[in-house]
């Protein structure tokens, strides 16, 4: 028998499409040196049954932590896990674990990794798998099914992974053969972090990992055809290169791809040598140091107004790993519409796919960037369009008001936050109004410490993913890094159940509930389009977190008052283990600046009169 795999097909560096090999990459028996070698340096025995191999390639593929909840189809992995140098969280629910996988590796850099049974197991991690899809992030992700004979037999917690997985991963493996599997998880590991990240998953019947092998799993290694070209055709850079030179109002915007493929540095050093601007995405928040002269902060929907303003009037747009989804560019014929358009992604599938590239750069980021670095001669004559950016940031400040008779402000309770962290704070967020606060009002100056959900958009993500965040710091030797939750109290509820895992794992995590009794974005949209109409938006029924915080083992305050804020965080950030803070916000609050779905970013607005 012979590994089977489904999914997205890989893509190659001439942008030909070209599906992974199912027999070279998974279906090798024999072990040879080189698995040998991997085998001793991962400090691993000779697997004697499938999932003895499965954990053997996770260790050969320096796999160090791994999410998930046990059950009947994946028990025999778990067997194996029970002397694996593999440190294994259970999570209270398996779509926390494909969250803490997710920011794991977002944190970390590297594949996150997590397990889940059939059938409900497998299906539970779906919007993680998605979410990590969504936002290209490195995921791994092992489920057990029910024995290959019974596939299809509507077994009991039997469930068409494979099917149901297929339009969320990158790529996808049923694994037929105990000898195989080895080589088939060390693939998916690899294959995951290749290129453009993604998410993978491997479907394990229980027959393959209870099955016998002296099989020693191969290095891992992504399939063939996976790997793509890391620098840009030469010539296409020359051309970018005169386009950049005679720009008068050249912009920088910096998307998440910057920092997956650890450009950070390529991508300042190319905006301060050349006097560029720099906005960026909201996945690419960190890549540029929010502080910095030349920073913008971040565009789109509800980006700051000289983002917004920049991205309207720039002759030259120089995007680096972005995909230019909807949120961030509006109406896509009013996006940079004075602009040439340089695209660099390592993904040819994004180019031109929203907004057309007039000089496409395919390669990895920050490759490509030393090679713009070194092709522009003399940077742009720009200090005038530097003099109108800093002009807008003075007409368009990011302010809120604080009157003395309305309650809490939550952009207040942030900014207090940021002054109380270091610059290598990490910052994880459900979705709604309080993802968006966190990210205006608070200053990142570091990759890697801005933790979200985006393209997907998940409510209670937040609290997972601190879980992950918070071990992968800890993993790196960074256990005096603060990291921090914000968190909606309607997203805080889909996943408080995680709080149990920080306590059992004594985490040191600060969780923040922006607590206003709504679902707070949806009420700002029905407020604004909807006539006012708060239907299934009131979430009066609230529980006193603080308390609830107790019960579970944690820390628990809860604060209404602007003059408890600074105390009430130091002591939270104090404490050795996690806390909440219930902070009881202004329940009108709104986010602004906000250009309305579909409309031109350089017309946005500052109050719900303006929409």
């Amino acid at each position: 028998m012979t590994e089977t795999a489904t999914g997205a097909d890989a893509t190659t560096d001439d942008g030909a499409a070209e599906a992974p090999a199912t027999d070279g990459g998974t279906a090798a028996a024999e072990t040879d040196a080189g698995a040998e070698e991997a085998t001793e340096a991962a400090g691993t025995r000779t697997p004697t049954t499938g999932a003895e191999s499965v954990i053997a390639a996770l260790e050969a593929a320096g796999a160090e932590t791994a999410f998930g909840v046990q059950g009947g189809a994946i028990m025999p992995v778990y067997d194996a896990l029970y002397a694996s140098s593999v440190h294994h969280v259970t999570m209270a629910h398996e779509q926390g674990a494909a969250h803490a996988a997710d920011a794991y590796g977002v944190v970390s850099g590297e594949t996150g990794v997590c397990l889940a049974t059939s059938g409900p197991g497998a299906t539970n991690l779906v919007t993680g798998i998605a979410d990590a899809s969504m936002d290209s992030d490195a995921l791994l992700a092992l489920t057990g099914q029910v024995p290959t004979e019974l596939v299809g037999n509507d077994a009991f917690q039997e469930t068409d992974t494979i099917g149901v997985t297929a339009p969320i991963t990158k790529h996808n493996y049923f694994a037929s053969g105990t000898d195989t599997v080895g080589d088939t998880v060390g693939e998916a590991f690899a294959y995951a972090e290749t290129g453009r990240p993604g998410p993978t998953l491997v479907d394990l019947p229980k027959d393959v990992t209870l099955g016998e092998t002296d099989q020693t799993p191969k290095p891992p290694e992504p399939p063939a055809g996976a790997e793509v070209d890391p620098e840009a055709e030469p010539d296409a850079v020359e051309r970018a290169a005169r386009v950049i030179e005679e720009s008068e109002r050249p912009l920088c915007l910096f998307g998440g791809g910057v920092i997956k493929s650890g450009a950070s540095d390529q991508a300042r050093r190319f905006a301060r040598d050349h006097g560029i601007p720099v906005t960026t995405t909201m996945p690419g928040i960190g890549s540029f140091p929010e502080d910095d002269p030349l920073a913008l902060s971040w565009a789109g929907m509800h980006g700051t107004g000289y983002a917004n303003m920049a991205i309207t009037h720039t002759d030259c747009l120089i995007a680096v790993g972005t995909r230019f989804d909807d949120r961030l560019t509006g109406g896509i014929e009013t996006f940079a519409p004075e602009a040439e358009v340089i695209h660099i992604d390592i993904d040819p599938a994004e180019i031109s796919k929203n907004v057309h590239a007039d000089h496409p750069l395919i390669g990895d980021a920050g490759t490509v960037l030393e090679q713009l670095l070194a092709a522009v001669d003399d940077g742009p004559d720009a200090e005038a369009w530097r003099e109108q950016c800093a002009d807008w940031k003075e007409e368009y400040p990011m302010t809120y008001a604080m009157p003395e008779d309305e309650p809490l402000k939550p952009q207040f309770v942030v900014e207090a936050f940021d002054e109380a962290t270091g610059d290598d704070a990490i910052v994880t967020t459900g979705v709604g109004q309080h993802q968006m606060w966190a990210a205006q009002f608070w200053t990142y100056t570091e990759p890697r410490t801005w933790v979200s959900s985006h393209g997907l958009g998940t409510m209670g993500y937040g609290v997972p993913a601190a879980v992950g965040a918070r071990l992968a710091a800890d993993n790196a030797g960074e256990t005096d890094r603060d990291v921090v939750c914000f968190d909606g109290d309607g997203s805080f509820l889909m996943t408080i159940q995680e709080l149990s895992v920080a306590v059992r794992e004594d985490l040191d995590i600060t969780f923040a509930v922006l607590n206003n009794e709504y679902i707070g974005m949806v009420r700002q949209w029905q407020d604004a389009f909807f006539e006012g109409r708060h239907m299934a938006s009131e979430y009066e029924w609230m529980p006193e977190f603080d308390k609830l915080a107790e019960a579970f083992g944690a820390k628990g305050w809860a604060v209404s008052e602007y003059d408890a804020v600074a105390d009430t965080i130091e002591a939270a950030l104090a404490y050795d283990g996690p806390s909440v803070i219930d902070f009881r916000i202004d329940p009108a609050e709104n986010v602004y600046p906000m250009v309305p779905s579909g409309g031109a970013n350089g017309k946005f607005a500052l109050s719900e009169e303006q929409l």
